[in-house]
């Protein structure tokens, strides 16, 4: 099948790759021709495991272009870009979906079908359909569900499959299931709803998750102050089937591109609609994933003193998770940022979001290894989980920084093996 992927961001990069490996012949478009020429080269403009090799095995049936017109040759019509926070408020902002949709208005016609894959306000896909079908073809509302550094795999064998078509229009689902027809002979979980019900899994599943996150995190707020250790209530509470253990974890929160700005504009759009009571408790969800933030830089001071001007601190991790180089709203480059302008020396580092990190804040020592960031500082705080964080050697560590005190914000080391090599450990919500 031939099909068009608008906007080669992360989404759309990622789709379109992985629809070429599924079979089908695929142009992706997009306005930036330096990220244009990176994809046809088969270099990924960004960190994720596994592209770069999808875009060179994929080379024969995946182009890209910024000619939009090229796209009229395509069936199917995947819109893929972004709906970020707009300046100023809450709310998804949609100039980019709109003027996708309009650009590929004069290249649609019958038998074509305009596939929303963007992250919107229920009633986005309604709006758009009265626009894609005077041009003659269909709209379907098709929510993606990629988790950071496991993108491919989660497009390529996806945990369900959501279409969001007009009620009664089989012709959509079954193209949808021509796209989608190796992953569904395995196995995967197909459901056909309305638009405004595909519209809401997407966010809905946002909020759980940010609202389960921040659930641990406010009881490590009272565990902080009771001596109890978060981790272990997380271990005891998860063996319960109804609550289960994953996205239990303790730490400095949440971040990213899609959960912080996703929780923030469903809670607008509820306001549109009448209904914002319905999703107050969000605010109170966000209010604690940035509190975790503060906590940080506050267990900083406790341990330097108030006068942080001139310390040396050591930060491992700036990306809002690990296997990513995305920093876009990070835990742990806010704390870093927050510290150096605090007149702090940070030293920091990140296997893979050094440059995203240095073009948003170059206050910044960027360290290429653990040991350049670790030398000489104060006190060391580990802020994004990667593997090779997880897995230091405290004596090797030890070796590097006279300081001996580290800020576990991930609560994911072994904290008896670092204290048994002269280290003080501190964790969020650990006794």
């Amino acid at each position: 099948m031939r099909i068009s992927v608008i906007g080669c961001g992360y989404l759309g990069a990622v789709h379109a790759a992985c629809m070429a490996e599924l079979g089908h012949d695929v142009i992706g478009v997009d306005v930036d021709q330096s990220k244009i020429d990176a994809l046809s080269e088969g270099r990924a403009p960004f960190f994720e495991p596994g592209l770069p090799e999808l875009l060179k095995a994929e080379h024969g049936r995946l182009r890209f272009t910024t000619d939009i017109s090229e796209v009229s040759h395509a069936r199917v019509h995947f819109v893929a870009v972004g709906t970020p926070q707009t300046e100023g408020s809450n709310a998804a902002d949609m100039r980019f979906v709109d003027a996708a949709v309009d650009a590929l208005l004069p290249h649609i016609g019958p038998g074509h079908l305009v596939v929303g894959k963007s992250t919107v306000p229920v009633g986005t896909a309604a709006r758009l359909a009265e626009k894609v079908e005077a041009t003659g073809a269909e709209l379907a509302w098709n929510p993606e569900f990629l988790r950071e550094g496991f993108a491919v795999s989660d497009t390529l064998t996806p945990d369900r499959l959501v279409y969001g078509v007009r009620r009664g229009d089989d012709r959509a689902s079954e193209v949808l299931d021509e796209v989608y027809r190796r992953p569904l002979s395995t196995g995967t979980p197909r459901i056909v709803t309305d638009y405004a019900t595909a519209e809401l899994v997407k966010v809905s599943a946002n909020a759980f998750l940010a609202t389960k996150i921040s659930f641990i995190n406010a009881m490590a707020e009272i565990a902080e102050v009771t001596g109890a250790d978060v981790t272990t209530l997380a271990d005891a509470i998860g063996h319960d089937a109804r609550i289960g253990r994953r996205f239990l974890n303790a730490g400095v929160g949440f971040g990213g591109g899609c959960l912080p700005k996703d929780i923030r504009a469903f809670q607008a759009r509820a306001e549109e609609l009448g209904v914002g009571h319905a999703l107050a408790f969000l605010d109170h969800v966000d209010r604690i994933n940035v509190r975790r933030r503060a906590r940080v830089v506050e267990m900083v001071t406790e341990e330097l003193g108030s006068e942080l001007k001139g310390a040396i601190v050591a930060v491992l991790g700036l990306a809002f998770k690990p296997d990513s180089d995305d920093v876009r709203d990070s835990p742990a480059l806010d704390i870093a940022s927050q510290l150096a302008l605090r007149g702090v020396k940070v030293q920091a580092t990140d296997p893979e979001a050094i440059e995203t990190s240095r073009a948003r804040v170059p206050l910044i020592d960027y360290r290429p290894n653990t040991r350049g960031a670790v030398e000489g500082a104060d006190i060391v705080l580990l802020l994004t989980e990667w593997r090779e964080f997880r897995a230091l050697n405290p004596a090797e560590v030890g070796a590097w920084t006279s300081a001996r005190t580290i800020i576990d914000g991930r609560n994911c080391l072994d904290a008896s093996q670092w204290r048994a090599n002269g280290w003080k450990y501190r964790g969020l919500g650990r006794s």
